[in-house]
């Protein structure tokens, strides 16, 4: 078991959208996730870790436990130096996508964890920070 308590992977090809899948399999394994929250947490970060690929041009997936009235859980932060989102109103309704992903999109990749925020601004990327909590 690691010791780390971040840590950052890049979001540079496919590969590495598999290796954040692992990673986060992994980490939730560390904090004793059940199988449902693991299956969430993981899903949210791989089409969040496509979406930092396919629509910000690559980027990073930076992790990190956290801690919060006594709880532990963990925190990932999806960021890119991308075009950004022009429309965060479409962007976060539920049935719309620009194509290409699980289908989830930010809504569904949102109703997956119990934090999410996200701030882009044209021309200077996108960071989605989400958190699951044990």
């Amino acid at each position: 078991m690691s010791t780390e308590t971040s840590g950052t992977l890049p979001l540079a090809s496919e590969q590495n959208i598999v290796a954040s899948r692992q990673l986060v399999r992994t980490l939730c394994l560390q904090l004793k996730f059940s199988l449902v929250d693991q299956t969430k947490m993981i899903t949210a970060a791989s089409e969040l870790s496509r979406n930092t690929l396919v629509h910000g041009g690559g980027g990073h997936m930076r992790w990190e436990f956290v801690e919060r009235n006594g709880k532990r859980g963990l925190q990932l932060h999806f960021e890119d130096q991308g075009p950004g989102i022009k429309d965060m109103g479409l962007a976060l309704t539920d049935g719309w996508t620009s194509g290409g992903g699980m289908g989830l999109g930010l809504p569904g990749s949102k109703r997956l964890v119990n934090d999410f925020e996200v701030h882009s601004e044209p021309g200077l990327g996108t960071r989605v920070s989400i958190t699951r909590w044990k």
